[in-house]
């Protein structure tokens, strides 16, 4: 059955997109004659764009720049929603959040949940025939939904921060699924914090820690340069490096178990770094991520693919490798793989964001589009304050904010950052911090109205049970 679905489909087409960038000739991984079509998805947890191969140098990651020279590397990825649980569940089921039910976190008293007439993707790739696995954090809900094969209790590998112990995992699940087609999802917790810190005292993970100084660290804009603020970076970058070991342990793993001709391999993180003005935030340091693919069809490695692309996309293209049909209703997404080897594929010149709960008492719904140029963020409850997970609100980047009283969380004012407006436009070419908001300038009126207007219609088109706000005004009047 498989075999048959495989050659119906084609994966991928050759058009090559137009560019000037180095362009190396596929490595031979061997005469490509399979019978499957493997899947391994690596997520990091509050991973931005801190690597090399995304133009930060201050910091190591040698396995994931060694995985962009061999694949594809997007320069605009999008996640959807900078929380975890929110953003994993588009991820693994090609529906914007505010559809599926997993409206913000799973665990705890939190107690979102997707719906139960989800069609997940381990669920259909099951029904395909597929083995599921995962290792580490999983953070979606319910386990009935997310039917998994292979979900190894934490004790048996150390926690999702034993990068060794997770690599040792996914190689028994490659060794036990030789002649079986398989789908192998890595939920590593790093670099998330870990209470008011990032777990660097490394444990068992029985890997070198790679320490940075605070010295040596980029501080980004939205972030003050403070004493605080760059050791709590060097931290996170050291959570990054172990992460980073972590991918290259568990590629290595597909390597000796001979799955590397058979494995479409991707990298992302769910949501941007765990900093104020990155998590949780629909401000780029919050969707704007790093996705990396490499497949074992590639023509050409090295690829900087510059099309705008949305988690939504993940689902319609893990269903077109595997040759597994689509469920019963429309996914919010389009596989990306028929551009796959191109630069600058027309077409893909926009994404939606949509965000509404971090944890429970996190309530702040979040409505928009970012094209190339513009980004329009509908706030949908604009009188609240804008809220904290508790991990921000906690860490000493934030708690230095708040003892000295700053005017300023970086380039943008705390007032701003803590009360937004009903609406928010920003014009990325000249402000790509977004910090002057162009909404009720008249020069901006009529791209305003436009991306407003598109955003009505992409809430429209998926259901958004939050249009009913729209109507909660009507018959009054002021006077």
């Amino acid at each position: 059955m498989l075999d048959k679905s495989i050659s119906r489909r084609r994966m991928l087409v050759s058009s090559l997109g137009a560019g000037t960038l180095p362009i190396i000739a596929a490595p031979a991984f061997g005469e490509i004659k399979r019978s499957y079509r493997n899947v391994l998805l690596l997520i990091s947890d509050d991973h931005g764009l801190d690597a090399p191969c995304y133009g930060n140098t201050a910091i190591k990651t040698p396995c994931l720049d060694q995985l962009a020279s061999e694949g594809v590397r997007f320069t605009n990825a999008f996640c959807t929603t900078a929380s975890c649980s929110a953003s994993r569940s588009v991820i693994l089921t090609g529906l914007h959040n505010h559809l599926n039910g997993q409206f913000g976190h799973a665990h705890d008293y939190h107690h979102f949940q997707t719906f139960a007439w989800v069609r997940t993707l381990p669920r259909l790739l099951k029904d395909q025939g597929y083995t599921t696995g995962i290792v580490g954090k999983f953070h979606v809900a319910p386990e009935s939904l997310y039917p998994f094969d292979y979900y190894p209790p934490s004790v048996k590998y150390g926690g999702s921060r034993n990068v060794n112990g997770m690599a040792d995992c996914a190689r028994e699940f490659f060794e036990a699924n030789r002649e079986n087609p398989f789908y192998l999802h890595i939920g590593f917790s790093d670099p998330h914090r870990a209470g008011k810190g990032f777990a660097n005292e490394n444990n068992k993970s029985r890997i070198e820690p790679t320490v940075y100084s605070p010295d040596g660290v980029i501080v980004p804009p939205y972030l003050p340069d403070r004493s605080e603020v760059r050791r709590e970076l060097a931290e996170h970058y050291q959570a990054v490096s172990r992460m980073d070991q972590g991918v290259g342990l568990i590629l290595q793993a597909l390597k000796e178990t001979g799955k590397v001709k058979d494995t479409l391999v991707i990298y992302i993180s769910d949501n941007g770094i765990p900093f104020p003005g990155a998590k949780t935030n629909c401000y780029d340091p919050g969707l704007h991520l790093p996705m990396i693919v490499r497949s074992p069809e590639q023509s050409r490695l090295g690829i900087v693919n510059n099309a705008m692309v949305s988690f939504t996309d993940l689902v319609p293209a893990i269903l077109e490798w595997t040759g597994a049909p689509p469920p019963n209703y429309e996914l919010h997404g389009r596989s990306f793989l028929p551009i796959l080897e191109q630069e600058n594929p027309s077409g893909w010149d926009e994404i939606y964001f949509s965000h509404t709960f971090h944890e429970i008492t996190m309530y702040y719904p979040v409505r928009g589009i970012r094209t190339r140029r513009y980004k329009y963020i509908n706030n949908l409850a604009h009188d609240l304050p804008f809220p904290f997970a508790s991990d921000l609100y906690a860490s000493a980047t934030w708690r230095g904010i708040v003892q000295r009283r700053d005017e300023y969380i970086g380039c943008r004012k705390v007032k701003d950052y803590l009360r937004r407006p009903t609406e928010e436009l920003y014009d990325l070419e000249n402000d790509p911090n977004e910090v002057i908001n162009l909404a009720s300038r008249s020069s901006h009126r009529r791209i305003l109205q436009e991306l407003s207007d598109r955003t009505q219609l992409f809430r429209h088109r998926t259901k958004d049970p939050w249009l009913i706000l729209n109507n909660y005004a009507d018959g009054f009047t002021s006077g």
